[in-house]
């Protein structure tokens, strides 16, 4: 479907009003249900994909054994696919939607010469790419280091951040299969997070009831990325419209903003 005018994305809002018209007239919305996959290991990049409002991508790193452990989370604030390359390169990893939703597609080559024509946009695509670098190599140390209990933790905060709601669709197999763990330790987590108050759990998802327990029993790799994130991009965006919660302060602190205004009550962020 043509876009007019791009809304959704927190990324494509930091870019300049007339490299947002160029984008426009480039771009498809589409949407996409939870589980579909973009790229396999080895697929060529053709695409790269812009996720809008509540729509949420992960990358996975595919295992000997076939398991798919989770290596970086990807909301309205990013993109997949041919960001800062000029794509047809392999895919290393398996991109797919996390949480379905609506997505701007565009053609690695049609965004490569945009970005050869427009040095803002070029920058601030580079820019997002030191980020996803710094949530991959905080992902790395978080495995090594960190419980099964502050990884689940930190990982339905993430969530949260970017789907803008407290229902987190993910069976507990699926979080273990996220986390790299069995079903036995993640039900054994999830069971003490039901015993504090943090989460309940219904068929097919885990609802958060208190955001700041779950806060509080996470790691600090989140707000670690989100400094860094805000750090790196915080120009860009106040370069850009500035519409968004990066550039004007707001959003949830943790250097994210799915662009959805929230009620007033304990998981707004």
């Amino acid at each position: 479907m043509a876009v007019k005018e791009l809304t959704g994305s927190s990324l494509l809002d930091a870019l300049r009003p007339h490299e947002q018209a160029m984008v426009a007239e480039c771009v498809e919305s589409h949407g996409f249900s939870s589980g579909h996959v973009f790229y396999d290991p080895g697929d060529d990049v053709r695409y790269a994909y812009f996720p809008r409002f509540s729509a949420v991508t992960s990358f996975h790193v595919i295992m000997a054994d076939g398991s798919a452990i989770e290596t970086a989370m990807v909301g309205s604030e990013g993109a997949i696919g041919g960001i800062v390359s000029k794509g047809r390169l392999p895919a290393y990893a398996r991109s797919c939607v996390m949480h379905g939703g609506d997505f701007y597609r565009i053609a690695c080559t049609d965004l490569a010469t945009l970005k050869e024509e427009n040095l803002h946009m070029r920058q601030l695509f580079t820019r997002y790419a030191d980020c996803m670098l710094a949530q991959v190599f905080q992902s790395v140390a978080c495995n090594a280091v960190h419980t099964i209990e502050q990884r689940a933790a930190k990982w339905l905060v993430a969530a949260m951040d970017r789907t803008g709601n407290n229902v987190v669709a993910m069976t507990q197999d699926q979080l273990g299969s996220i986390l790299g763990v069995g079903r036995t330790y993640v039900s054994r987590v999830i069971r003490k997070m039901k015993a504090m108050g943090a989460v309940k759990t219904r068929r097919g998802g885990i609802v958060v009831e208190d955001r700041g327990c779950l806060e509080r029993m996470s790691c600090d790799c989140n707000a670690l990325v989100g400094q860094h994130f805000s750090t790196v991009m915080g120009e860009m965006y106040a370069n850009g419209n500035g519409a968004n919660g990066h550039a004007n302060g707001k959003g949830n602190g943790n250097g994210y903003d799915n662009g959805i205004k929230e009620p007033a009550t304990d998981f707004s962020y």
